[in-house]
């Protein structure tokens, strides 16, 4: 009977497996790929984007569905906007990660379709080998050369 792991021993386990590994390091460096891609799109393209649109900072570019309404000072009711510039930073931050995303599994599928055909081509040179050099035929065995002796010596009597 086969005794049942506990759930701490099963937890164990699986985050010792080489693969969990590598794949939260590939969580924690695409998290810092992504916070690069914010902050090149928020302080770089967008700002390069508002001044050729007539120097707008395109990340305030809200449409106002319903303005503030004020007491004085006081904020009764907040207004609400839809962020369209917030939402164009986030298309574009998600193209430049889908294109560089896109480049990576590109060089990755040449690489291994390249490593693929020096694999074949070294069997393929391996069986054109084999086939070229015809096989040396085997040792007999000691029951074979023993026989043989016997042969030979049932001849030598012979004559």
């Amino acid at each position: 009977m086969e005794k049942k792991k506990g759930f701490f021993q099963e937890f164990k386990e699986f985050i010792s497996r080489g693969n969990v590994l590598d794949m939260a390091v590939g969580v924690i460096v695409a998290t810092a790929f992504g916070k690069i891609t914010t902050a090149l799109v928020n302080n770089v393209i967008m700002p390069f984007v508002g001044w050729i649109f007539g120097g707008t900072d395109l990340s305030m570019l809200n449409i106002t569905l319903r303005e503030a309404v004020m007491n004085g000072e006081e904020v009764v009711k907040p207004a609400i906007e839809l962020g369209i510039g917030t939402f164009i930073s986030a298309i574009i931050d998600f193209v430049i990660i889908a294109f560089v995303v896109f480049a990576i599994v590109k060089a990755f599928n040449k690489a291994r379709e390249l490593s693929e055909k020096k694999k074949k081509a070294a069997e393929e040179a391996a069986a054109a080998a084999a086939e070229e050099a015809p096989a040396a035929p085997p040792e007999p065995s000691a029951e074979e050369k023993l026989l043989t002796e016997i042969r030979d010596l049932l001849k030598a009597q012979q004559k």
